[in-house]
């Protein structure tokens, strides 16, 4: 039950199937046409945690999830650091989205962790930072761009999802939070931005 609990957190869509020693109908598992890699990629149970759809199933065996936004940058030494320290205890099964880092203002960071096993890059161009005129001229697509604008920065944020177990959501939260410019940085400006120190790799 504990393991159902979980899985539904990662993936509500799925169909979870019991067994023991591999006993179950082959017309649940083979042809079903049940998977979309399209859909996959969308990882439904973190993007509707973001979209502020998902309400956990349960919360019986402490299972919880949640999403941080900001529209500050990161200290990038800062981030670093939190990212492969100690997180508080409980049990992170998977967290993913983007990240603002200062020292790259223009550059979205990418995060993806599930398990034992994470990672942190490239995750593409900030709108803000495209000459309006290379915008795409899809309707939709300008207004999805445009609901996530906020002035001074526009689309530059931080928005991460956290699934997880028994998971200290004040204290990471907290920890976030104190990775965030503090406000005389963030006055400076992005020149003065470049001079902090960046542990993270290059991204090409």
């Amino acid at each position: 039950a504990e393991l159902s609990a979980v899985l539904r957190s990662l993936n509500p869509e799925a169909e979870i199937l019991p067994m023991t020693k591999g006993a179950v109908p082959l017309s649940k598992v083979l042809d079903t046409g049940r998977f979309s890699f399209d859909r996959a990629q969308q990882a439904p149970g973190w993007l509707k945690e973001m979209r502020g759809e998902h309400v956990p199933e349960t919360e019986e065996y402490g299972i919880s999830s949640f999403s941080y936004h900001a529209r500050v940058p990161f200290h990038p030494e800062k981030f670093h650091q939190l990212l492969h320290g100690d997180w508080f205890g409980g049990k992170l099964l998977r967290s993913k989205g983007f990240f603002w880092l200062a020292t790259r203002p223009q550059f979205a960071g990418q995060w993806n962790q599930a398990g034992g096993i994470a990672h942190y890059g490239f995750g593409g161009m900030f709108w803000k930072a495209v000459p309006e005129v290379e915008w795409p001229e899809d309707p939709e697509y300008l207004e999805s761009i445009r609901e996530k604008w906020q002035e001074p920065f526009g689309d530059m944020r931080q928005e991460l999802v956290f699934i997880g177990q028994n998971l200290d959501e004040a204290r990471i939260r907290q920890a976030l939070d104190e990775c965030l410019l503090d406000d005389a940085t963030l006055l400076a400006g992005k020149e003065a931005w470049r001079d902090l120190p960046d542990p993270f790799p290059a991204w090409e």
